[in-house]
């Protein structure tokens, strides 16, 4: 299945991230609606991805400090590339506003897909939102 990318603000992208993202995060995983929303969303830069009839299937954000987060993919995109795509983009972007190095809090079943992209772990597993995660890092430079 075809896709398009695009990278760019809140407020560009805010209706379409957020529709993913209550999707995958509030009804699927059951994350409480408080934990989801966040005033950091005002300072990252955003990815949305767009099927060909132009609904958005996936989305990811990237921090000031070099954190990614937010990645999720509508579950009929899974597995299309969409999610790879987006982490790329973002990783892209932070490699060329001059990022070090890029993190991120992966759920643990989610680690391998993070591996394929050169993500290692770093820590020690952690509860957040009542889902294990993991720390991870990619050296850019």
């Amino acid at each position: 299945m075809n896709f398009h990318l695009v990278l760019d603000d809140w407020a560009a992208l805010q209706a379409d991230a957020k529709a993913i993202r209550h999707e995958v995060f509030i009804i699927e995983q059951n994350i409480p609606l408080e934990l989801e929303w966040d005033e950091i969303n005002e300072v990252c830069v955003h990815a949305v991805a767009y099927d060909e009839k132009g609904q958005p299937v996936g989305t990811g954000r990237l921090l000031p400090d070099g954190h990614i987060g937010r990645m999720a993919v509508s579950k009929a995109m899974r597995g299309a590339g969409v999610g790879g795509a987006i982490l790329e983009a973002l990783m892209q972007h932070a490699k060329q506003r001059g990022d070090d190095a890029v993190m991120l809090s992966a759920q643990v079943h989610a680690e391998r897909f993070y591996q394929r992209y050169g993500f290692v772990r770093d820590g020690d597993e952690f509860m957040e939102a009542g889902i294990p995660h993991i720390h991870m890092r990619y050296i850019l430079r």
